[in-house]
């Protein structure tokens, strides 16, 4: 899946499939940027807002974005 589900058209559960999809570890930080991306957070933690449909994914991203 390429791109993130909307909060109306999907539950939790897919959404949290998504994100575990798009964001896999690789055990390579210089490879990967994940890690820095969520400033050392899980990505289950840092997009938790999204997973439980307080807020759309593209409106988490956005609000990480300013924090840097």
């Amino acid at each position: 899946m390429n791109t993130a589900p909307t909060i109306e058209g999907s539950t939790a559960e897919e959404r949290l499939a998504f994100i575990r999809e798009r964001y896999v570890c690789i055990s390579n930080c210089d490879a990967c940027g994940i890690c820095a991306t969520f400033h050392g957070k899980d990505p289950e933690t840092v997009l938790a807002d999204y997973i439980d449909g307080k807020e759309e994914y593209k409106v988490v991203l956005r609000r990480l974005r300013s924090l840097r």
